[in-house]
């Protein structure tokens, strides 16, 4: 079958420009292990398929009928977790379609936005996407981020935390520094990992995410997911905290745009799994015990691992042969993540999987350290 050519010329220059976001690929592989995109190793809670359920059976013939277009229920739900109002809350078609909104909403001026260079690569796409001028600001050698080197004009802020490819926190006095020094340009922290932290032993901090600043600081905006601690990524559904008047211009971007942006399924499914605390702290502290092995493990075959606060880890091989690590175990069926980027093109973004799966992925890097042992002797 010959490729099919595409034809452009009834394409908008803006179509003809854009760069899309690439995302984690999909192999399929007979026995593929896969720790490439940071989907929980775990399903999510069994209360989500009931929720699910129930709609299918019972309430069957409501889908003829529009959704909630505020998904007020699943708001609701969510605000009562974090001690906040409804009007405090949004909720969109997964994070991916919250930010798109949040640089609509807000970054639309003409200061640039500011975002560390190293960091989630749909930030540049949005930008470019809505002719917003983005300045990266370079993470520091041990790649953490100096909020200090923010110190200039801008429309917003952007940042990762834990950040995205490294797992590095940024901690809530960075943050509080942040807000309280531009306090006329929204501050957006992007949680999508944010329930693998751990709070550090001696912290002055109470909490780890965010969204205990907001009441604190009306220009803090931060997102959250579905998709990584409570394993909803086949569901789509984001969210965001933060000031009502940050979230009424969300909410008329978005209805601006999509007003039924989450279906009946996918609301009552994501408001299951938020009233299941239970299920949901302990498939978290799960990960967060496998990490901390994983790391271990990592750290004993002579990998430089960065301290992650994510369920995933970033991880140099000793000889900083990370493409060819990445093609080996792809040989075996076991793929990780490879970034041909300058500063981190020598480390793999591995995420963690279950205990048999990381058990796997060990096995097959001991037997490739043997190998090169045995050819350097």
């Amino acid at each position: 079958m010959s490729e099919l050519k595409i034809d452009t010329r009834l394409w908008s220059s803006k179509a003809r420009n854009l760069s899309p976001y690439v995302p984690g690929e999909q192999p399929q592989h007979e026995n593929l292990c896969k720790l490439n995109t940071n989907e929980n190793p775990f399903p999510p809670s069994p209360k989500v398929g009931e929720a699910i359920a129930k709609v299918l059976q019972q309430q069957a013939n409501d889908l003829r009928l529009y959704p909630a277009p505020e998904s007020d229920e699943l708001r609701a739900a969510l605000a009562e977790l974090y001690n906040l109002g409804i009007n405090q809350v949004f909720v969109g078609n997964g994070s991916d379609e919250v930010l798109a909104l949040v640089f609509a909403s807000f970054f639309l001026k003409e200061r640039p936005v500011l975002a560390p260079d190293i960091s989630y690569s749909f930030y540049p796409v949005y930008a470019n996407t809505f002719g917003i001028e983005l300045v990266q600001i370079a993470l520091e050698e041990d790649f953490s981020i100096d909020p200090d080197a923010y110190r200039q004009p801008c429309s917003g802020i952007i940042i990762a935390n834990p950040n995205a490819p490294t797992g590095l926190l940024l901690s809530l006095a960075d943050i509080r520094k942040l807000a309280g020094e531009h306090s006329n340009s929204v501050i957006v922290i992007d949680e999508a990992y944010i329930d693998f932290a751990q709070k550090e032993e001696g912290s002055l901090d109470t909490e780890v995410s965010a969204v205990s600043l907001i009441n604190e600081f009306d220009n803090l905006l931060v997102t959250q997911t579905f998709s990584k601690s409570r394993s909803l990524a086949g569901l789509r559904v984001g969210m965001a905290f933060g000031n009502a008047s940050l979230i009424e211009a969300l909410t008329r971007m978005k209805n601006s745009f999509n007003s039924y942006p989450l279906d009946k399924l996918a609301q009552a499914g994501a408001t299951a799994s938020v009233l299941d605390v239970e299920y949901f702290t302990q498939t978290c502290q799960q990960v967060i015990d496998l990490r901390q092995a994983l790391t271990a493990d990592l750290t004993a075959l002579d990998y430089e691992v960065l301290p992650s606060h994510a369920n995933f880890v970033f991880a140099r091989p000793k000889d900083g042969e990370a493409s060819a690590v990445a093609g080996t175990l792809r040989e075996q069926g076991i793929i990780v993540r490879h970034f041909d980027k300058p500063r981190i093109n020598e480390y793999l973004r591995i995420t963690v999987g279950t205990a048999a799966q990381n058990q796997r992925l060990i096995d097959a890097l001991k037997v490739l350290q043997a190998e090169a042992e045995s050819v350097t002797e």
